[in-house]
């Protein structure tokens, strides 16, 4: 049974705040950005929002080992990418394998119901600050 939840200003700020990012925010990350236009907004309405909108199918959370949920609400399957310097979370824009959740079913027997990909590293950013393996190797034998 589906709950139901009546219009909340804040939660249609929040969902439009989270719309228009790509950054896969955090609910701190939202609830700063949103407090200036809500001065009586809590953190703990930020998250009893973002589970709605979770409820509901608007957002994902994602999990990432993390001490803290970060949220994304782009719902078209697609991958992410963690640099493991900066802990930026970046879409990946390649095309998922539909076919791979039949596969594990069959191999399995398991009931799949969706599957993500995460790929880990340095983004492009922090990739250019770094010495590349070759460089370090190089000072190494130095």
């Amino acid at each position: 049974m589906e709950k139901t939840c009546k219009y909340s200003r804040q939660r249609e700020a929040l969902y439009s705040m989270l719309q228009a990012t790509t950054e896969h925010p955090t609910a701190d990350w939202l609830y700063a950005r949103l407090k200036p236009e809500f001065p009586d907004l809590s953190l703990g309405t930020v998250y009893r929002n973002l589970n709605i909108l979770v409820d509901q199918g608007l957002a994902l959370r994602l999990h990432y080992g993390s001490t803290f949920d970060r949220y994304d609400a782009c719902r078209d399957p697609h991958h992410h990418f963690l640099c493991e310097r900066c802990g930026a979370v970046l879409d990946i824009p390649l095309a998922t394998d539909r076919k791979l959740n039949a596969r594990i079913e069959q191999q399995t027997g398991h009931l799949v119901r969706g599957h993500s990909i995460e790929f880990h590293g340095l983004c492009g950013t922090c990739r250019a600050d770094a010495p590349t393996d070759h460089d370090s190797r190089a000072r190494q034998a130095n």
